[in-house]
């Protein structure tokens, strides 16, 4: 049978600010006895969203950042951990899909990998609409169940809104032919993957955070300091591995300064 005809979009929304030892753990940046002052290893951490064109109706996965991400994340530790400040007026997220000829009501599911507020930072512009909110189900729970209005970068103002629809997955699923979400939990409780079967690239597998960088992913994997489960981020991180080999996989990370550069972007390209 042959493959639907999909097309994946790729959108860059700029970069939020950090210290790599966040990202990674590199015994090199961290301070000892013989080196008490390594260098500084801040610089960009790139934001994406994934744009999924199907016969069957078009996915997006994750939100990315707010505009208003100053005001936004007012009392939360990213405001100066992760400042979102390396963003030209064109890389917002409603800029980005303005790009693409895109409304949000032109999407029949909205995909998050989790819910920290660089990934659900705009859900508030699909709320009062017919579209599905996929989310897991230990994710949504986990992330409601927080004590105050925010814990790490679970940011309540985000996706606790009136008027989501919102879908709890609690497995492995086929959202439609040759489109799944995967379970990949460890950086939250239910963090996910988005895999895409197409045609003529074979298939792309989103890691989002289950594996920062391409250092991240290794072998062997290298540890991250936001992880709220290190046993269970590295199976996860070994299941990503499975598929990848099993389907010879293309894998986008979720943060990569360096792979940013180096992967088709919307809006001039795309993969199909």
């Amino acid at each position: 049978m042959a493959k639907p005809a999909i097309k994946v979009h790729i959108q860059h929304h700029g970069n939020m600010m950090c210290d790599y030892k966040w990202l990674l753990v590199n015994a090199e940046w961290l301070a000892s006895k013989s080196n008490p002052n390594p260098p500084s290893t801040w610089g960009p951490c790139p934001t994406h969203t994934v744009v999924v064109d199907h016969p069957d109706g078009r996915l997006l996965f994750d939100t990315t950042c707010p505009r208003d991400w100053q005001q936004h994340w007012k009392n939360a530790a990213a405001q100066n951990w992760f400042p979102y400040e390396d963003v030209a007026p064109e890389q917002y997220f409603e800029e980005r899909l303005k790009q693409l000829k895109l409304d949000p009501s032109d999407f029949k599911y909205v995909a998050l990998s989790h819910l920290h507020l660089d990934h659900a930072g705009n859900l508030r512009t699909f709320r009062n609409t017919d579209i599905r909110i996929l989310v897991h189900q230990k994710e949504y729970q986990g992330a409601i169940s927080i004590p105050g209005e925010v814990q790490g970068f679970h940011l309540k103002r985000d996706y606790m809104v009136d008027g989501l629809r919102w879908v709890q997955l609690t497995e492995d699923t086929e959202i439609m032919e040759g489109v799944r979400l995967f379970e990949a939990p460890g950086h939250t409780w239910g963090t996910m993957c988005l895999m895409v079967d197409l045609p003529n690239t074979g298939t792309i597998i989103f890691t989002s955070d289950a594996a920062y960088m391409r250092e991240s992913y290794g072998p062997p994997p290298v540890g991250a300091a936001i992880v709220w489960d290190s046993l269970g981020w590295l199976n996860s991180v070994e299941r990503i591995r499975s598929f990848a080999n099993m389907r010879d996989a293309t894998i986008i990370f979720g943060h990569d300064p360096k792979q940013i550069k180096e992967i088709r972007l919307a809006p001039e390209a795309f993969y199909d």
